[in-house]
């Protein structure tokens, strides 16, 4: 298993966690805490890294199927995260939770679909 997999697979379930401790927030009424936007960091973090590896397999002489489509999906997803942050710091209520997990659940479909088209150009 190679390190774009690893980090799709690892930024699949920190989404999964955020989406269902966000989804507990927003059901209690409350707003994303300091903490939920660091599990969101973690996230673009596990992205960025896919992403890197993603381009040193690339420029290795990997084949992508879908190339533009690929990194397409890895460019926006890198930007849902921080505009995540930037709702849920200016929207203190527990819509702010709502955010987070309509961005957690985006990304995580992002992840599965990134994970395709590159398991698709082995």
């Amino acid at each position: 298993m190679d390190l774009v997999t690893v980090g799709g697979y690892a930024a699949m379930v920190v989404c999964g966690v955020l989406i269902l401790w966000a989804g507990v927030r927003a059901a209690r009424n409350q707003a994303v805490v300091l903490r939920q936007l660091i599990l969101g960091g973690v996230i673009e973090v596990l992205i960025l890294m896919q992403g890197v590896a993603a381009m040193v397999a690339v420029l290795g002489g990997r084949e992508i199927v879908e190339g533009p489509v690929l990194w397409g999906y890895v460019v926006v997803a890198l930007m849902l995260a921080p505009a995540a942050a930037l709702v849920a710091i200016a929207e203190r209520t527990r819509w702010s939770s709502v955010a987070l997990i309509a961005v957690a659940f985006a990304l995580l479909v992002m992840e599965y679909r990134i994970l395709t088209l590159w398991w698709a150009g082995t």
